[in-house]
């Protein structure tokens, strides 16, 4: 009998998806990511795992839409018989009644799990997000200056959910949480049983529909990790938040103690590319500019991203002629739809019809040009991109970086299978990440 995953994770979006593996796979527990939920052929296939992922793209849609991508979700946790069903949100928690809902996904994965509260881990700090007395920060860019969550230079405008609440019990409680209590960091500071001294608090009446963890520093992780796995033992849990959730439970769970797979497994370090490499930028962040042009090494094809959200066949087929040409040429392509100067916000744009088109482009370039590499910057790009791919599964290959993994495609389609792709965000990233994704880390 195939050994029970602990967790069961639902991305809600790729390039998380793709955090929280690596941050599995980087604590020594076997993990995989399904692109889909699996049928049960799929996961006799997987064979036996720690941690289960299914990257999808919750974070754009309607709380209705969510309703019909997360039953089945909840329906695969309850048959695998796992403990921890995480549904793993962006770690800026941008999200809104109307789209992305965490409240929504929190009113159907619910039903799936025994605990009857739900549990919030409220920081990420290697990406430099912290949680303080229930309110949001985070820093622009990596290892840039750290704001207010409504005051984030990005975040704040973002153009489908910007952040304008920094407190996360009123932030949630628009999307229909309205009793979340906030456990401080000074508890966990104090070590395990502190905490969980203040968590039975939080639970006493008036019973918590959830309960907020702050995070203001890594070192906090491990005491909300022993109070969450010894609750989870007993009672099914439901956990949201970003790759923290994960970054917790490893240090509790069995399966991290005991080693498999190499205890805190050491970061896999990313080889040069075999071949040319192709990127697609559809992001609109300044921390995506700022990678773009520290881009040496790359050919650059500017895409008219008005015509490709217009579903402009001519634009999509030139432009993937024009990548296909260069990579044929042995040349690395960076396909970019924020030209130089542009202004940072992508209001006038359909944001998700770009992303679609965005994954329509990729599909079309490598079913004439297989390749060995690839990289896609952007959650909503990311999301449409591999959705647009014949794959199934993804598996940990190498560390990019905070909020960025290289991983190994699984498909069916023999020039698919093995390739190797990055899925970052836009705020994610070193200023070099695009350099050594074809360059590999030099010693």
């Amino acid at each position: 009998m195939r050994p029970r995953p602990a967790v069961v994770y639902y991305g809600d979006d790729f390039t998380g998806a793709t955090d929280t593996l690596g941050t599995a796979a980087r604590a020594g527990l076997r993990a995989l990511l399904f692109l889909k939920t699996p049928d049960a052929a799929r996961l006799e296939r997987a064979g036996a795992l720690d941690v289960l992922g299914i990257a999808g793209a919750a974070r754009a849609m309607t709380p209705d839409e969510m309703q019909a991508e997360l039953r089945p979700v909840a329906a695969l946790f309850r048959s695998l018989g796992a403990r921890v069903l995480h549904y793993k949100t962006c770690s800026t928690f941008d999200s809104a009644p109307h789209i992305g809902s965490i409240g929504a996904a929190v009113r159907v994965l619910r039903a799936a799990v025994q605990q009857p509260w739900t549990a919030i881990v409220g920081g990420q700090p290697n990406l430099g997000r912290y949680c303080l007395f229930g309110n949001l920060f985070a820093a622009a860019g990596s290892g840039g200056e750290v704001f207010r969550i409504d005051r984030h230079p990005t975040m704040s405008r973002h153009p489908v959910t910007p952040m304008d609440e920094a407190d996360l019990r009123v932030h949630l409680s628009k999307q229909g949480l309205p009793d979340v209590c906030s456990v401080p960091f000074t508890a966990a500071s104090r070590g395990s049983d502190a905490l969980d001294t203040a968590l039975r608090q939080a639970l006493k009446s008036p019973p918590a529909d959830a309960v907020l963890f702050d995070v203001a520093d890594a070192s906090q992780l491990a005491a909300i990790g022993d109070v969450l796995w010894a609750r989870a033992r007993n009672s099914t849990m439901l956990a949201v938040g970003p790759s923290s959730v994960v970054d917790a439970l490893a240090t509790a769970m069995p399966a991290s103690r005991e080693g498999r797979g190499g205890a805190t497994a050491e970061r896999a370090r990313v080889t040069p590319a075999r071949g040319p490499v192709l990127v697609l930028a559809g992001s609109l962040s300044p921390v995506t500019a700022r990678q773009v042009a520290a881009s040496s090494s790359f050919d650059i094809v500017w895409l008219d991203a008005q015509k490709l959200a217009q579903r402009d066949p001519s634009a999509l087929a030139g432009h993937a002629e024009a990548i296909a040409y260069s990579l044929g040429r042995g040349h690395n392509v960076l396909a970019c739809t924020r030209t130089p100067n542009a202004a940072p916000s992508g209001a006038a744009l359909d944001a998700q019809a770009l992303a679609r088109a965005g994954g329509d482009l990729l599909a079309k370039v490598l079913a004439t040009t297989p390749l060995k590499r690839v990289g896609i910057a952007g959650g909503d790009t990311s999301s449409h991109g591999v959705q647009a791919l014949d794959a199934w599964g993804l598996s940990y290959a190498a560390d990019m970086g905070a909020g960025a993994s290289l991983c190994r495609v699984h498909s069916d389609d023999a020039t698919l299978d093995g390739m190797e792709i990055m899925l970052k965000g836009g705020q994610m990233g070193t200023v070099d990440v695009f350099e050594r994704l074809v360059h590999g880390d030099v010693a």
